[in-house]
């Protein structure tokens, strides 16, 4: 199975080194597109922190030595 695999990347790499050239153009919609990714990238991102904050500080201060001397 391993060796079916590894054979298939080679053949993707070979036929991606030997590929002409696509002659082809990034229109403005795809700019918008990507630019909406990286928003929603950011936004769902922030959400999850704002959700979760507690638990993500809790697991930090676990993770972390307590270091304070009385």
């Amino acid at each position: 199975m391993k060796k079916k695999i590894n054979h298939y990347f080679i053949c993707l790499f070979v036929y991606f080194l030997f590929s002409n050239n696509a002659n082809a153009y990034i229109d403005p919609g795809t700019g918008s597109i990507i630019l909406q990714a990286i928003i929603v990238f950011f936004a769902s991102a922030a959400a999850f922190i704002s959700i979760y904050w507690k638990k993500l500080i809790n697991l930090i201060s676990k993770l972390l030595p307590n270091n304070k001397k009385k």
